[in-house]
C-alpha cells in the first residue's frame, strides 16, 4: 500500500495592525491619507462695463494711469517710496495736462504743503523740485498773496523742526518763495530773520557739513538783497534788479514794529560775524580753500555788506543826515565789525596757493573792503588801517591781487566794479600821493578792460561823476593839476572807445555817447575841459565817415540804432568851433542812401541850430546845404510815373522835403540879397555841370526863393540860364510823357510836371530878357542840329528832327497851360512864330515819318497854333 503525502505546511503571514515609520528629525509630517482637501480653485469673471479704465475715460492721468486726486492721496502714504512716486506722477501729469494745475492749484498746494516737513529726504527733494519746476511757475500769474499764505505756515513749522535737515530744507523752500514773490520777505521779515539767526547759532553743523550752510546762506543773501539799500553812485542792488523799494509800507506801521526788525537784523549781523570768525581757524589749518568753504564765507560777507548798506542808505535819502537808521549803530555792532571782521583783513592763505584759491581770496577781500568803505566814517580807522585798504584797492585795480589766467581776468572784471563807486569820494578826500595812485590805477583799469565789458561801463559811470558834478556826487576839481591830467586822458579815450565798439555793442556805444553829450553840455561852463572836448571832434570823424582815395567809408554811426544816432547828433551842437573836417563827415552820412529820412532831417536841424549859435562858419554852412542839394542821389533817376511796387524804394519824396527844409534854413540866415549873391555863382557853376533833373530843380528852387522881382540875377547868370533851361525843360517833357486815361491820371501828370516847371515860370516872370534868350535858343536848336543843349539828358534824344519837333511842341503846350506864363509869352509872339515856322519847315522836310506819326504830330502842332493865337496879350 502506497504511503500518502503529508500536507505541506506553509507559513502564513501574520497580520500587522500598525507599521512604524522612521522619520528624520526636522521633517514635516505628511497629511493623513483621509484628510479632506479644502483648496478651492476659481477663475475671475471679467465684466467690461465695470472696468476701472472705463471709469477714467476722459480724465487726465499719469503714466501709471492715476488721476490727480489719487496721486494727491498717495502723497500721504506710509511708504516713502510711494510718496516719492506720487510726487513724480504729479509732475508728469501736470506736464502733460497743464490745465489740471490751473483748475485745482489751491487743492494741490494745500495737500502738497504737508510734505515740507516729510521725514524722508528724497521725498522733500522731490517736492522741492516739483514746486520749483511746475507749481510756482504755473501759479505765477495768480493771487500770490493767498498762494503764499497757504505755504508759509508749513515753512515756518518746518523751520522749528527738531531735525536739522528739515529745518535747512525749509529755508530752501522759503528761498524759492522769495524768488517768485519778493514782497513776502517784508511781510514775514521778523520771523525770517529770527529763524536765520537761530539756525546760524547752531554752529555744530556748518563746520562739519558746509554744503548745508551754503544753501541756507544763499537764501539769506537773496532775502537781504530785497532790503532798500544802494551803493554810492549806484542805483541797483548788487544781487539783482528786483528789490523792495518801499520797505516800510509792507512792515508794521508802528515805530515799534519797524524797530524790532532793525533789532533782529543787528542781532543777525552779530551772529554772521561770529560765523565768519569760526571759519578763520579753518582757513589757517586747511591745506587749501575748498569751494564750499569759499561759498559759505562769501555769502556771510555779502549778507553783512547788504545789512550794513541797509543801515546806512536804507531810506534812499540823498542827505545822510536825514537817514533815521544811522542812530541804530551801537558800540557792540561796530566793535564786532571792526575787530572780528575788518581786523583780519587781508585774508591770505597759510599754504601754497593754487590759481583758483588766489582768485577766491581776492573776491573775499573785495567784499571786506566794501564793508570797510561803507563804515569808514563811523569806525574812524587809524591811518595805518586806512592805508592798508587803500593799498589793496590800488593793487586790485591794477590786477596784482588775482591770477593772470583767463579765469583770473574774468574774476577781476566781474568783482572790481564793486570798488569803483567809492573812488570819486576817496579821490576828493585822500592825500595827493594817494590821489595820484588811485587815479592812475583807475585809468589803467579803464584802458585795460574789454570795451564791451560791464567793468568798462562802470568805469564810464565813474568818469562821469568825476568830470561832471551832480547833486551830492563827489568829483575831482578842475583846478587840481593831478586830476586834470587824468581827466584829459579819459576824454581823449572816449572817441577811440566809440570807434572800437563799432556797431557790435550798441548798448555800450550808447553809454559812451551819453557821456559825450553830458560832457559837451557841461564843458561850456568849464574852461579847463572845453578845449579837450573840442578836440574830440577830430577823432569822431571816423565814427561818422571817412574818405580815403576817393572812396567813402561809413563809420558805426550809420549802423547804430536810432536812439544812439540821436545822441551822436545832439553832441554836434556843443562843439563851439565846428571843424570843416567833421562837417564833411556829417555831409557824407547825409548823402548815404541807407540813412533814414528822420535822421537826415534831424542832422540838418541840429547843424542849423549850431550855425545860429555861432558854432559854424557862414561859408561852411552854405557849402553844407549846396552839397546836399547837388549831390543827393535821387532814385529812380527817371521820374516817369513809377509802378506801385516801386513806390517804396523811391526817395523822391524825401528829396523834395529836403529841398523845402534847406530853403527854409537859407531864408533864416540873414539878408536874402546877401545870401543870394553868395549862392548865385555857386549854383550856376553846379548847374553847368549838368546835374540830375531833381538836383537841378532843387537848385533852381533855391534861386527863386532868394530872388525877387525884378530879378537880382546878373547878366552873365541870365545868359547861362538861357542856355541851360531849354535842355532842362526838354528833360522834363521827355521824362514825364503825356498819359491818356481818366482825369485823375491826367491831373497827376500835370502836377508832376508843374513841380519841375514852376521854378522856370518864376524866372520867366522876373526877367523878360531871360524869356527872349530862352526862346531864341529853342529856335536855334531846331534849325541847327549841331547845337547841343546844356542839360543832362537832352543830347540823348534830340539827334533827329522828329524828336526835336515832338518835344518842342509838347514843351510849348505845357508852358501855355499856365495862365500867367501865357501872358508873358504873348509879349514874344515874334520868337514864338519863328519857332513854329521852324517846326513847320522841319515837318515838310521830314520824309521818314509814317502816316500815324505824321497825323499825331499834326494834331499836336495844330493845337499849339490854336493856343498860341488865342493867348491873351500881356
Amino acid at each position: 500500500m502506497v504511503r500518502s503525502k503529508a500536507p505541506s505546511k506553509k507559513q502564513q503571514k501574520k497580520g500587522i495592525d500598525f507599521k512604524k515609520i522612521k522619520r528624520k528629525l526636522g521633517r514635516k509630517l505628511p497629511p493623513p491619507t483621509n484628510a479632506t482637501n479644502t483648496e478651492i480653485k476659481s477663475k475671475a469673471i471679467v465684466l467690461p462695463e465695470q472696468s476701472v479704465a472705463t471709469n477714467k475715460e476722459g480724465l487726465a492721468v499719469s503714466k501709471k494711469g492715476l488721476t490727480l486726486k489719487e496721486l494727491l492721496q498717495q502723497t500721504s502714504h506710509h511708504n516713502a517710496k510711494v510718496r516719492r512716486d506720487a510726487l513724480m506722477g504729479i509732475k508728469d501729469l501736470v506736464l502733460k495736462h497743464p490745465a489740471e494745475l490751473r483748475l485745482h492749484r489751491y487743492a494741490v498746494i494745500e495737500k502738497l504743503r504737508e510734505r515740507i516737513s516729510d521725514d524722508d529726504k528724497v521725498v522733500r527733494e522731490a517736492l522741492y523740485q516739483l514746486f520749483k519746476s511746475e507749481i510756482f511757475p504755473g501759479c505765477a500769474e495768480d493771487n500770490q498773496g493767498l498762494f503764499i499764505s497757504l505755504v508759509m505756515t508749513y515753512i515756518f513749522n518746518a523751520m522749528t523742526n527738531l531735525s536739522i535737515d528739515i529745518r535747512l530744507m525749509a529755508f530752501r523752500f522759503f528761498d524759492l518763495v522769495v524768488q517768485y514773490h519778493p514782497p513776502c520777505f517784508s511781510l514775514y521779515a521778523e520771523k525770517i530773520l529770527q529763524s536765520y539767526e537761530d539756525i546760524l547759532r547752531k554752529n555744530q553743523f556748518y563746520l562739519e557739513d558746509k554744503g548745508k550752510l551754503k544753501s541756507t546762506l544763499y537764501g539769506l543773501v537773496r532775502c537781504l538783497s530785497l532790503l532798500p539799500s544802494k551803493k554810492p553812485g549806484c542805483q541797483k542792488n548788487i544781487l539783482g534788479e528786483r528789490k523792495i523799494h518801499a520797505f516800510e509800507p509792507d512792515l508794521p506801521t508802528e515805530n515799534t514794529g519797524f524797530s524790532v526788525i532793525i533789532k533782529k537784523l543787528k542781532e543777525l549781523v552779530l551772529v554772521l560775524i561770529n560765523c565768519f570768525q569760526d571759519f578763520i581757524p579753518l582757513l589757517n589749518s586747511m591745506p587749501q580753500l575748498d569751494a564750499q568753504s569759499f561759498d559759505c564765507i562769501l555769502s556771510i560777507l555779502q549778507s553783512i555788506d547788504i545789512a550794513v548798506r541797509f543801515f546806512i542808505y536804507g531810506n534812499h535819502e540823498e542827505s545822510p543826515e536825514a537817514n533815521p537808521l544811522q542812530v541804530t549803530w551801537d558800540q557792540t555792532l561796530l566793535s564786532g565789525l571792526s575787530k572780528k571782521l575788518l581786523g583780519v583783513f587781508p585774508l591770505y592763505p597759510k599754504h601754497h596757493l593754487s590759481v583758483k584759491e588766489d582768485d577766491r581770496y581776492f573776491i573775499l577781500n573785495i567784499v571786506i573792503t566794501e564793508i570797510f568803505l561803507h563804515l569808514r566814517e563811523w569806525i574812524c580807522p587809524s591811518a595805518n588801517v586806512f592805508a592798508k585798504f587803500l593799498e589793496f584797492m590800488e593793487n586790485a585795480l591794477l590786477g596784482k591781487t588775482c591770477s593772470s589766467t583767463r579765469s583770473g581776468k574774468a574774476t577781476w572784471e566781474k568783482h572790481v566794479p564793486s570798488l569803483l563807486p567809492f573812488i570819486p569820494k576817496l579821490v576828493s578826500e585822500v592825500t595827493t600821493d594817494w590821489q595820484s595812485h588811485l587815479l592812475e590805477a583807475f585809468t589803467k583799469t579803464f584802458r585795460d578792460c574789454n570795451p564791451e565789458s560791464s567793468l568798462k561801463l562802470a568805469c564810464l559811470s565813474m568818469i562821469e561823476e568825476m568830470l561832471i558834478p551832480r547833486g551830492d556826487m563827489h568829483y575831482t576839481e578842475a583846478s587840481d593839476p593831478v586830476a586834470l591830467d587824468y581827466q584829459t586822458i579819459w576824454i581823449r579815450e572816449l572817441p577811440l572807445l566809440l570807434i572800437l565798439l563799432g556797431d557790435k555793442w550798441p548798448s555800450s556805444s550808447q553809454v559812451v555817447l551819453h557821456l559825450l553829450l553830458r560832457l559837451g553840455q557841461f564843458a561850456c561852463w568849464n574852461s579847463s575841459l572845453i578845449w579837450e572836448y573840442e578836440n574830440t571832434q577830430f577823432a569822431l570823424c571816423e565814427f561818422y565817415s571817412t574818405c580815403r582815395e576817393g572812396n567813402i567809408y561809413y563809420g558805426p554811426f550809420m549802423r547804430l540804432p536810432r536812439d544812439s544816432q540821436e545822441l551822436s547828433i545832439c553832441c554836434l551842437y556843443y562843439f563851439s568851433n565846428f571843424s570843416t573836417l567833421l562837417l564833411k563827415a556829417i555831409t557824407s552820412c547825409c548823402l548815404c542812401p541807407e540813412l533814414e529820412p528822420y535822421v537826415l532831417f534831424r542832422i540838418i536841424e541840429v547843424v542849423h541850430a549850431a550855425y545860429k549859435a555861432g558854432h559854424i562858419q557862414f561859408a561852411d554852412h552854405i557849402s553844407f546845404f549846396i552839397t546836399l542839394l547837388s549831390r543827393f542821389k535821387v532814385y529812380p533817376e527817371n521820374i516817369c510815373p513809377v509802378k506801385e511796387s516801386d513806390v517804396q524804394i523811391s526817395n523822391c519824396g524825401t528829396f523834395k522835403s529836403l529841398t523845402c527844409m534847406v530853403c527854409s534854413c537859407l531864408s533864416q540866415m540873414g539878408d536874402s540879397s546877401v545870401v543870394f549873391r553868395i549862392l548865385e555863382k555857386a549854383i550856376l557853376d553846379l548847374i553847368s555841370l549838368k546835374p540830375q533833373l531833381d538836383n537841378a530843380c532843387a537848385m533852381l528852387r533855391v534861386l527863386i526863393m532868394l530872388d525877387s522881382k525884378p530879378t537880382r540875377l546878373s547878366e552873365q547868370s541870365i545868359i547861362a540860364l538861357s542856355n541851360f533851361l531849354p535842355g532842362y525843360l526838354m528833360d522834363v517833357v521827355h521824362c514825364i510823357p503825356e498819359v491818356d486815361g481818366n482825369e485823375v491820371a491826367v491831373s497827376n501828370h500835370v502836377q508832376t510836371c508843374r513841380y519841375y516847371l514852376l521854378p522856370c515860370f518864376f524866372l520867366f516872370d522876373r526877367s523878360n530878357q531871360l524869356v527872349k534868350l530862352f526862346l531864341n535858343v529853342m529856335g536855334s536848336s531846331l534849325t541847327d542840329s549841331s547845337l547841343s543843349l546844356e542839360s543832362h539828358n537832352s543830347t540823348q534824344y534830340v539827334t533827329d528832327s522828329l524828336s526835336r519837333m515832338n518835344i518842342t511842341v509838347s514843351l510849348l503846350l505845357l508852358i501855355y497851360k499856365d495862365v500867367k506864363v501865357q501872358k508873358i509869352m504873348s509879349l514874344f509872339r515874334t520868337e514864338i512864330g519863328s519857332i513854329m515856322q521852324s517846326i513847320a519847315s522841319l515837318q515838310s522836310s521830314e520824309v521818314n515819318m509814317t502816316i500815324e506819326e505824321r497825323h499825331k504830330f499834326q494834331c499836336s502842332f495844330e493845337r499849339l497854333k490854336i493856343v498860341a493865337s488865342s493867348s491873351p496879350v500881356g
